[in-house]
């Protein structure tokens, strides 16, 4: 019966962590979608922003994503989102 329960255990963490990695790609995916879309306004409004943050590379956006918690790449899109705003070329 031990050994069923340590199975049970190790497929119940494999599972956990299959969620939480299909969560983070798929939130990563979104964060930088976004990041090129506000790199397109920014070009088309001829705002002038540059830096990483406004790299055209999907990947660039990706593997920064892959690295940072949610509140950090929430709060970077937020930033980009903001001074796109009080852009008014």
């Amino acid at each position: 019966m031990t050994k069923s329960l340590v199975v049970l255990s190790l497929a119940s963490a494999l599972v956990a962590a299959s969620t939480a990695a299909s969560a983070q790609t798929a939130n990563c995916n979104w964060y930088a979608d976004t990041a090129l879309k506000q790199q397109q306004r920014n070009e088309q409004g001829k705002c002038g922003f540059s830096g990483p943050e406004w790299s055209m590379s999907r990947q660039t956006h990706l593997t920064w994503c892959a690295t940072q918690n949610p509140d950090r790449w929430k709060a970077e899109a937020q930033k980009r989102e903001q001074l796109l705003a009080g852009c008014k070329r």
